[in-house]
């Protein structure tokens, strides 16, 4: 496939090609009677903090010794590979939030097809909400490479956001496709013969996107998951000023050195900004808001109903308005019901019913 020109005449074969690789690669992945993937002594941990963030990266990256200085747990860290075997969890506190970090064990090429225990490691990592690959800043582009080839494969998609297409199945007539974009890469009879893969013969498919071959087996597929990712650039100590202008025009890298500490700031500051979380402080009537413990949401469910939610489910039941002030509102305080979305830092007062 990778040696075969692509264009029109040959775009039909490959899509059909792509999503009977894509039904045989699941099939693999999944043994039977069993759901594959995670299991496997020292690799399920308890999920604990608002959000998640997975160390990966080959063996002797430096992963164990970033974890040790960014959170204080001792993860064993020695100068020879594979010392880390199982999941070591640890806990940042950061801007009032607590990020619940995993030092992955190495991965090798080969791992998505369960070489080196790589497939437990990659189930982890599906579970987090943020994956920093870590890399030897002296071979960054060749390792990012094949990490991002063993995560694909597995069904992680790094920095992409879900395409838009929907998909209904219905019982009779046919498919039926419509598009509000033109489409470069998908016509009619190469949608009907990847639908076909999956034995879809009668379907509503829309595209509100220039979707590839690939995005829609990741929607038929269903297990696709779309993950942050930051390039966590190791060992800049090793390099010149130089290389590390170059190594910085990387996309959605950020150098550090964990030995000597170095960029740890912009480290975290980023690891926020993709987190995309957002903070909320509480205030009782008739006193200040409480800035030692804001309640932490992830943008896009940080209503007045989700923050009551995240406080405790009864306070629902009695809920009237809310008092913001903010961001999120024009005047402060502004009088807001349970449908208003709050921004960062925002100070929520909830009156209750008489």
């Amino acid at each position: 496939m990778a040696r075969t020109q692509k264009n029109k005449a040959t775009s039909y074969h490959l899509g059909v090609l792509k999503a009977k690789l894509a039904k045989l690669r699941r099939e693999l992945l999944t043994p039977q009677g069993g759901s594959g993937g995670g299991g496997g002594v020292g690799f399920d941990v308890a999920k604990t903090g608002v959000a998640r963030v997975g160390f990966v990266g080959f063996p002797s990256v430096g992963k164990s010794t970033l974890m040790t200085k960014l959170t204080g747990t001792a993860s064993e860290v020695g100068a020879y590979e594979f010392t880390t075997l199982t999941t070591v969890p640890g806990v940042i506190q950061y801007k009032g939030a607590k990020i619940q970090i995993l030092d992955l064990p190495g991965i090798i090429e080969g791992a998505k097809d369960g070489k080196g225990r790589g497939r437990q490691v990659i189930a982890v990592a599906r579970t987090c909400s943020l994956i920093f690959i870590v890399l030897d800043v002296l071979k960054p582009l060749g390792d990012k490479k094949v990490i991002e080839r063993e995560l694909e494969g597995f069904g992680i998609r790094l920095n992409k956001k879900p395409p838009a297409i929907s998909f209904k199945k219905k019982e009779k007539g046919g498919i039926n496709m419509t598009s509000t974009v033109h489409l470069t890469h998908l016509d009619q009879d190469l949608v009907k013969a990847i639908l076909s893969e999956y034995k879809i013969h009668n379907a509503d498919i829309a595209f509100r996107c220039d979707a590839t071959q690939d995005d829609l087996i990741d929607i038929l597929e269903g297990n696709r998951i779309y993950i942050p990712c930051i390039y966590v650039l190791n060992k800049i100590d090793q390099i010149s000023i130089e290389e590390l202008d170059i190594i910085y025009k990387i996309p959605h890298s950020i150098p550090i050195s964990s030995h000597h500490e170095w960029n740890f700031d912009d480290l975290l500051e980023k690891m926020w900004s993709y987190l995309d979380l957002v903070r909320v402080y509480t205030k009782p009537k008739g006193q200040l808001p409480d800035y030692s413990a804001p309640v932490v949401l992830k943008r896009g469910t940080c209503t007045v109903e989700d923050f009551c939610n995240s406080i405790h489910k009864a306070l629902l039941k009695d809920f009237k308005n809310a008092l913001v002030w903010g961001s999120s509102v024009k005047h402060n305080p502004q009088k807001v019901g349970k449908e208003h979305e709050l921004g960062d830092e925002d100070v929520v007062q909830i009156i209750k019913k008489t």
